[in-house]
């Protein structure tokens, strides 16, 4: 009658732990509350938008009606651009006050768009609103675009478009993004006050507010207590197949 296979359970429990660290590993980098930033300024809210792969990071100050916005997204190919925008009358792109981010020079480089037309050629450059501390860095192939936005007085809720694109054209303008449905859907609702923002995972994000409330203490972001609990599972299985006996 054989003992227990240490050996063969030390084996299959490394590879239990490697499958549940493979599980776990990219909802804990695409969660957005895992998300830091270099300028070290910490967002009230913050969402894993649904599409793109983007994740938004915002603070609203309602007293004087100003928006903080990180914006967060991978561009489709090297060379690529991604951008963030608030269309002022409408849901879609037309219409829409944007900031787009590229790389030129090997550094990443924001440009404003006034898009008139879904022709970037025929799209102003000086947008409705005024927007400052514009900013952005390129990480690791992930573009983050930092801006400040002045809103009219009242601003309860603002029409988001977000999209991502092949490149620039000859001319310098940035090329047309692709037309899949990941493409056309990538716009949203973004309530700025009055209920609380939701992520696609279901987790709900603090409300804007015009200062910013430090986390309990103690407190885990929600990709941390996923991370934990993979591991966990894997730590168990690893007990089960060491007490199991060899054949």
């Amino acid at each position: 009658m054989g003992g227990p296979c240490f050996t063969c359970g030390a084996v299959l429990g490394l590879g239990v732990l490697a499958f549940v660290a493979l599980l776990v590993a990219p909802t804990e980098s695409l969660d957005c509350t895992s998300q830091k930033f270099t300028n070290k300024q910490v967002y009230a809210n913050c969402t894993d938008l649904p599409h793109l792969s983007a994740n938004l990071h915002w603070s609203y100050n309602a007293s004087n009606s100003s928006l903080s916005v990180v914006f967060v997204a991978p561009p489709p190919k090297p060379g690529g651009w991604v951008s963030w925008a608030i269309n002022p009358n409408a849901t879609g792109m037309a219409g829409s006050q944007a900031l787009l981010a590229f790389k030129s020079n090997g550094s990443v480089t924001i440009q404003t768009y006034d898009i008139r037309a879904y022709n970037f050629s025929l799209s102003g450059l000086k947008l409705a609103y005024e927007v400052w501390d514009l900013s952005a860095e390129d990480s690791n192939g992930t573009f983050k675009i930092f801006g400040k936005w002045k809103l009219p007085a009242g601003t309860e809720k603002v029409n988001q478009v977000w999209q991502a694109g092949p490149g620039l054209s000859p001319q310098g303008y940035p090329m047309m993004h692709a037309l899949q449905p990941e493409n056309l859907q990538a716009k949203a609702n973004l309530q700025l006050v009055g209920q609380e923002a939701v992520s696609p995972t279901g987790s709900a994000a603090s409300e804007p507010s015009a200062s910013t409330t430090p986390a309990p203490s103690g407190s885990t972001p929600s990709g941390a207590s996923t991370l934990r609990g993979g591991f966990s599972v894997g730590l168990f299985l690893i007990l089960a197949i060491f007490m199991m006996p060899s054949a």
